[in-house]
Parts: structure tokens; sequence; C-alpha cells
């Protein structure tokens, strides 16, 4: 049986897909202070004007290695950036999950299909 399969018998998403939006909760709540962490450990806010998106975008320092590209403080960001503004709800870590959910983030996995978010 494929894996495909096997994750719609048991109504699940793939491991990447749920990696993905572990790894952006704890980026919320790295950034909102709900874990004892220092937020300038992991990332830095963007300090530029911006003129679309969400105000909390992260500032990408360059990464020299493909070890270093696989690190959470990494790996999170383009998504986390790419949140979009009107669809994302920052004002409580409950309803960032919610609506964290709704959004098809298969662009960014590599072994992701479409057809793991007809779950939803």
């Amino acid at each position: 049986m494929f894996y495909s399969e096997r994750l719609r018998r048991l109504q699940l998403h793939s491991l990447e897909l749920r990696r993905l939006f572990f790894d952006l909760c704890m980026c919320y709540r790295i950034i909102f202070g709900l874990v004892n962490v220092c937020v300038s450990d992991f990332f830095e806010l963007n300090s530029s004007s911006q003129t679309r998106g969400h105000p909390y975008k992260l500032y990408k320092q360059r990464s020299h290695s493909s070890v270093r590209a696989s690190y959470f403080a990494i790996r999170v960001i383009n998504v986390w950036n790419s949140l979009p503004a009107d669809r994302v709800d920052f004002s409580s870590f409950t309803c960032f999950k919610r609506t964290v959910e709704r959004i098809d983030f298969t662009p960014y996995c590599v072994t992701g299909t479409v057809s793991d978010f007809d779950l939803i």
C-alpha cells in the first residue's frame, strides 16, 4: 500500500505537512513570547518598512551550507514570511492555529501533494 493511500485511510496529512504546521506554531510561540527562549537566538524581525504582508516578517540570513539550511530557524522563515495577512489571524495562538490549518502549503513541500489536503 502506498504512503498516500495510508494517509488517506488514516485521515492524516503527510509528515512533511504536519512538521511544517508545527514549525509555524513554534515560530509563533517564539515571536510572541509564549515559550521561555530568547527571540534573538532564533529570529531577527525584518525592520524594513513594508507595503504588503503581515507585520511580523522575519529577516533571513544567507546560509552557506545545506546543513544550516535545514535548521528550524532557517527553514521556517520563507513559509512564515509568505503567510497571507488577509487570511492569518495573529491575535491569539488559537486563532493563529485555526487560520493556518486552512492554508495550502504544498508549494513549500517536496513530497506533499494536493490530495493530502482533501482531508480537511
